[in-house]
């Protein structure tokens, strides 16, 4: 059968499902739903599909995923639009606006990602045959496509080029980015780079190699790769790659694991399975940082690798073109294989595979350029001790010699003799038993922290601290720079010249270390532009420190009675605390109430642009927030909603009634239990005192100029725009008030100041002056 026979029989196969009702393109003003199972687009030969993709509890990425049959497990995925920032999976659309861009907005109608396209025509959104989502306009131009803006993977004939990246995900099960990247450096080498949070480092071609010596070639400036069909990978730095099975393929892709490794899978037909048909490192123990901190990375294999040793003949066969995996798998089905000849060329990018049925004439020369792996019983492979360059085989050519030996048996006290080493040996048996059981559970005990460990840096980047390194960087804990109910903050400054901030926990409540990385593994995902974000922890024994990143402006309560905050500043800090609210309460993969809304949880950066402190220590919420509770009142005196005091049941609006009264502060410039007359001294009355003094002036003025000028910060000085103010004293007031469904939710509370400053922007506003 012919390929292009073959080719119309496996589209077909894919295509007939869906020809029914599958569409491959969208024209503007339409919009493809969350809610609606059949707003996916599929490519004309069924290969493909474009949709919302689950990557957790009610959270979703738009992506584009192979049809292969993977027999139950997961589809492929092989483009992500929105991976650090998920959306919800009730409300959330991808939608081709009139105005001829394409956006992806979530439950509370941000907007979380968008093409920003214009074009004076009208456009489509298209998906083609080879995996490739584009936007064109009716003369056929091309305003954006998926495979300009690659995630993890490259397909047949999309470009990597000196813009564009390939970026790890986080985990197998976390398609977030993570900390490997292949890309073009300066010098014009395709490379992999470990980019972690405090170092990072390159490690492929080895770095210890000048570029010719590593077979690339610095002598190019177009900084390119591209894969075909046939399995061929070129680079423009004379980097070339053939797959194990090379030839004319329909579904193959060159992805960078989450591992750090780049491979190139092919779709095996027969098996309905991908294969590894090349991968760039073999021992993985090469991938910088695959171990993280403080680890010793072994790479338990059932071959020993011997290094430039070669064995002349005894092949079983010449297997040219097989990966390194694929000659494993080749001797161990093999029952007389003893090892295999494995060798790679870099001239012409083709590696040579010879199983050995016999290990006869060897030499070692470091002109030698192959490996031995010698294949290993599999009874015994954990116990060789011996390093590959201690290993040393010796050769002789003398037999076996019988020894010429009589032996007498002794039958002097053989009885006593046999009782007493029954005996001895009995009770040693006894004591290894013992100790054996000891190790087991110790190992175990040890194992099951390490390993939880090891899990929470490979999911989130979490580092773990050591006590004596947060100690030296605070210099013994000497400069504290906030503190709280929660626990003390430290400034600390690592050998990197790194500022942080390192939190000091209070004495957890019978919190163990399993609960408390468990907590960890939660929070490490959580990112946001709005949220501060955590870079470490430390526990030992008791002490329990959270490491954040620094905030140079320090807390938006150490700024408010200064004149560094003018109006602007201040409308942008409502509408990214909302953001960044809206996010833990809305978007994030697992719910988050934050419990503590209060100026010092909220901390500036250089630009002034808030993010949101704290949230960690409260409580984690199931998507169900009316059945959530809570076991004491949490919060801060003036900031709490009425549901703390009247004991009603906790919900996201706590949040939005704190927010209200910060605001409120931030526009008056008093607090929420001084500056205003109390007229009980429970905190909730306290803090409505705020609110009924703005609300009054706000309701009996005559105008609107003659209220605002009234209640407005003097620090000010008359300097703020009319409207937007109007809007941002009257959202704060919606947000405080008494019954908790009257007030808006966080997403709702920043789409108005949006849409507020997205007017303001086409007016121009009107300033009071």
């Amino acid at each position: 059968m012919d390929l292009p026979v073959m080719f119309l029989l496996f589209s077909l196969s894919f295509s007939l499902p869906f020809s029914s009702s599958s569409i491959d393109t969208i024209h503007e003003g339409t919009s493809l739903s969350i809610e609606k199972l059949e707003d996916i687009l599929i490519s004309p030969d069924g290969v493909f599909s474009a949709g919302f993709y689950s990557v957790g509890d009610n959270a979703y990425c738009y992506a584009i995923w192979f049809n292969t049959p993977c027999r139950g497990k997961n589809q492929t995925v092989i483009w992500m639009a929105n991976r650090d920032q998920p959306v919800n999976g009730r409300s959330s659309k991808l939608s081709l606006l009139k105005t001829d861009n394409l956006i992806l907005t979530d439950a509370g109608k941000f907007t979380i990602w968008a093409t920003n396209t214009q074009s004076l025509s009208s456009v489509h959104l298209s998906l083609y045959n080879t995996g490739n989502l584009v936007l064109q306009n009716m003369e056929g131009v091309t305003l954006w496509e998926s495979f300009d803006f690659p995630t993890d993977t490259l397909l047949p004939q999309q470009l990597l080029t000196r813009s564009t990246r390939l970026v790890s995900s986080r985990s197998q099960t976390n398609y977030s980015s993570g900390f490997y990247k292949l890309f073009f450096d300066d010098d014009n080498v395709l490379r992999l780079l470990y980019d972690g949070h405090e170092v990072s480092n390159l490690y492929w071609p080895d770095p210890g190699l000048v570029s010719w010596d590593a077979g690339r070639s610095t002598y190019n400036n177009s900084r390119i790769a591209v894969l075909d069909t046939f399995g061929n990978f070129k680079s423009s730095d004379s980097f070339t790659v053939m797959a194990a099975d090379y030839g004319p393929k329909l579904l193959r892709r060159l992805k960078i694991d989450y591992d750090g490794d780049v491979r190139l899978y092919s779709w095996d037909e027969k098996r309905e399975t991908w294969f590894v048909s090349w991968q760039a490192i073999q021992n993985p123990c090469k991938i910088y940082g695959i171990c993280g901190a403080n680890s010793f990375c072994n790479y338990i294999s059932r071959f020993l690798p011997l290094p430039h040793v070669e064995f002349f003949g005894y092949d079983y066969g010449f297997f040219p073109n097989y990966t390194l995996d694929q000659c494993k798998n080749l001797c161990l089905q093999l029952c007389n294989c003893k090892g295999f000849q494995f060798k790679f060329s870099r001239d012409d990018g083709f590696s040579k595979c010879y199983p050995k049925t016999l290990l006869l004439n060897e030499h070692r020369s470091v002109d030698f350029d192959g490996d031995l792996y010698l294949r290993l019983p599999k009874r015994n492979f954990f116990s060789y001790a011996k390093s590959v360059q201690d290993f040393t085989l010796v050769c002789s050519n003398k037999g076996t010699l019988l020894l010429d030996r009589m032996y007498k048996r002794s039958r002097e006290n053989g009885i006593v003799k046999f009782m007493l080493w029954f005996a001895c040996g009995l009770g040693g048996l006894e004591i290894i038993c013992i100790f054996l059981v000891w190790c087991l559970l110790s190992r175990a005990k040890q194992g099951s922290g390490a390993d939880k460990k090891g899990y929470l840096v490979a999911v989130t980047g979490l580092r773990r601290f050591t006590y004596a390194e947060l100690k030296k960087a605070t210099k013994g804990f000497d400069e504290e720079i906030g503190r709280g109910a929660g626990g003390i903050v430290y400034k600390g400054v690592f050998p990197d010249n790194q500022t942080v901030a390192i939190k000091h926990l209070n004495e957890p409540n019978n919190q163990g270390e399993g609960e408390f990385l468990a907590e960890l593994s939660i929070i490490g995902r959580i990112n946001h532009m709005n949220l501060i974000e955590m870079w470490g922890y430390c526990i030992e024994g008791k002490h329990r420190f959270l490491v954040y990143e620094y905030m140079e402006h320090g807390s938006l309560a150490q700024n408010l009675s200064s004149h560094a905050l003018d109006w602007k500043k201040r409308f942008d800090i409502a509408v990214g605390t909302a953001k960044g609210l809206s996010y833990l309460h809305e978007q994030c993969l697992e719910w988050v109430l934050h419990c503590d809304i209060k100026p010092q949880n909220i901390l500036l950066d250089s630009n002034y642009q808030p993010k949101v402190a704290d949230f960690g220590s409260s409580k984690l919420q199931s998507r169900n927030f009316e059945k959530s509770s809570f076991s004491r009142i949490r919060g801060t005196r003036g900031y709490m909603a009425p549901e703390w005091v009247f004991n009603r049941p906790i919900t996201s609006k706590v949040d939005v009634y704190s927010y209200g009264i910060v605001v409120l502060e931030m526009v008056t410039g008093k607090g929420p239990t001084k500056g205003v007359h109390a007229i009980d001294s429970g905190s909730e009355i306290e803090a409505k005192g705020l609110v009924t003094w703005v609300r009054g002036k706000r309701n009996g003025a005559a105008a609107m100029t003659s209220w605002l000028e009234e209640i407005v910060d003097p620090i000010l000085d008359g300097n703020y725009e009319m409207g937007k103010m109007e809007t941002l004293v009257n959202v704060a007031l919606q947000c405080v008030e008494e019954e908790k469904d009257t007030r808006p939710s966080m997403g709702q509370a920043a789409e108005m100041l949006l849409r507020q400053e997205n007017e303001s922007h086409n007016d121009h506003g009107v300033y009071l002056d």
